[in-house]
């Protein structure tokens, strides 16, 4: 495996592991303030919406301050739909660099998320895609942005940042 892959699937491992352990503070310091979050819709079977700030999408931060105010909401408890938070485990798999420059990297994996209401007492579990913009600092790798693909997108009830 190439250094920049497994600095790539480090990074990815450490997310989805920081979202699982709900450790906020640290999950946020991977992104960048520039960054942008992005859960595109399915337009049609086959198709995603292609331009978050013209066409519908599930979830769209365009920088790290609007996830901040989510992530502050659901540690505040102001989030009735998050509240009790649920249990999840994300499992990243087939990470795939896709292209790189001098300090930056666009790399894509599969992913699955299994959640678990203590309220309900039910599980779901989502699947997909991800693309994941990667860029260089002197403290070592941040996202700049990621795109969440969702494959089944029968979503239940609540979904947040956690969910994907």
């Amino acid at each position: 495996m190439s250094d920049w892959l497994q600095a790539a699937s480090e990074l990815l491992y450490r997310e989805a592991s920081c979202l699982d352990e709900q450790r906020w503070d640290e999950w946020i310091a991977l992104y960048e303030e520039t960054c942008e979050f992005w859960v595109p819709a399915w337009k049609s079977e086959h198709q995603l919406t292609a331009d978050p700030r013209a066409e519908l999408s599930l979830v769209f931060y365009r920088n790290r301050a609007g996830l901040e105010e989510r992530v502050e909401r659901v540690r505040s408890g102001r989030s009735p739909a998050s509240s009790p938070l649920p249990r999840t485990h994300h499992a990243i798999t087939n990470v795939r660099l896709q292209a790189r420059t001098e300090d930056a990297m666009t790399v894509a994996s599969g992913w699955t998320v299994h959640e678990y209401s203590t309220r309900t007492s039910q599980s779901s579990v989502l699947f997909g895609r991800y693309e994941h913009g990667l860029v260089l600092r002197s403290d070592g790798w941040r996202i700049r942005r990621k795109k969440v693909v969702i494959v089944n997108d029968c979503l239940p009830a609540a979904v947040d940042f956690y969910s994907f």
